[in-house]
């Protein structure tokens, strides 16, 4: 009898283990059935593809303190498209510890932060490291480096007025001039509305683009004259590309002055051997097209002097009788 009823003890306490064991495999089986809900949803934010690693950088453009509205902006735009950016403005909130989807927030979070990381200079990551929450982190970096509305407009308006084209081509200063408005209409968008209220507004701002461009633009344009006399005044990029256009031909028209007869049958130019100053104030030879002398003292027109010895680069002035 003892040994039938330790035999039965026996039975029971391996049923008991198996018992514990099948509740311990379902656990994990729930867990990892719940892991694989998660993370193989693309939508969902817990979901990290292949090319999500810690190394990787979301920006061209690290932040190094004055830059901090750029920064933000590029930041948020790639979080964004990572479906991530709910682990820096704190809509998703840590789970407890033991809800199931505790891990996958800790891993996301710090591949979030790793990011963050890899966009700062050296100095500002080293300041911000050992903050263990994206949402902390993003904050943090805010208080410290994002500027008031009212000095920073303030600051763009300056920089617009005293930009000017100077030794600049025409793209390179419309591209400055255009980084600044861009900025600017950031902190003070023009508000939407459906009954066209806000048109003669918008209109208003898009005139003052226009003529802003224009007043930085270098005083030999003729296209300024010709764009304030429209009634009304050309969007912003038609106002570029007349200008862009005139600058072109200028060009075309510097290349043709100083290609002589010859060259231009080849369609080579001269302006690389005459690039010094002071070119156009030297006379031009009509008949072989070089600088530096007239038709009536030209060599190959009138022979060469018999104690004349020719070089191979002369600058245009071995034809020159003297």
């Amino acid at each position: 009898m003892a040994r039938g009823g330790a035999s039965r003890g026996g039975n029971n306490g391996g049923n008991r283990g198996k018992s514990n064991e099948v509740h311990t495999e379902n656990q994990f089986s729930e867990l990892e059935s719940s892991d694989r809900s998660y993370t193989d949803n693309s939508n969902n934010p817990f979901f990290l593809n292949n090319g999500d690693h810690l190394g990787l950088s979301l920006v061209l453009n690290h932040l190094t303190g004055s830059n901090y509205n750029s920064w933000s902006r590029a930041m948020t735009m790639a979080l964004i498209a990572k479906n991530n950016m709910c682990f820096v403005n704190g809509s998703i909130s840590r789970p407890a510890i033991d809800e199931p989807s505790h891990n996958l927030w800790s891993r996301c979070n710090n591949m979030v932060m790793s990011w963050i990381l890899n966009s700062l200079c050296k100095e500002i990551a080293e300041s911000v490291m050992y903050i263990d929450n994206a949402v902390a982190m993003w904050l943090n970096l805010r208080d410290q480096f994002s500027q008031g509305n009212g000095p920073r407009i303030f600051q763009l308006k300056q920089q617009i007025h005293a930009l000017t084209q100077g030794s600049n081509d025409v793209t390179n200063y419309f591209t400055k001039i255009k980084i600044l408005w861009d900025e600017l209409r950031e902190f003070r968008p023009i508000p939407s509305c459906s009954c066209g209220g806000l048109k003669d507004l918008s209109d208003y701002h898009h005139q003052d683009y226009i003529l802003q461009f224009l007043m930085g633009l270098n005083e030999s344009f003729s296209q300024i004259a010709q764009i304030l006399m429209s009634d009304p005044l050309p969007p912003i990029n038609k106002g570029f590309s007349l200008v862009i256009q005139e600058e072109r031909q200028r060009s075309v028209r510097c290349v043709s002055s100083t290609m002589s007869p010859i060259s231009a049958a080849y369609g080579v130019t001269n302006c690389k051997y005459n690039t010094y100053k002071g070119k156009k104030d030297k006379p031009l030879c009509t008949f072989c097209g070089f600088h530096g002398h007239t038709i009536d003292k030209c060599y190959k027109k009138h022979g060469y002097p018999p104690v004349f010895k020719p070089k191979e680069y002369n600058n245009g002035l071995q034809g020159t009788i003297q």
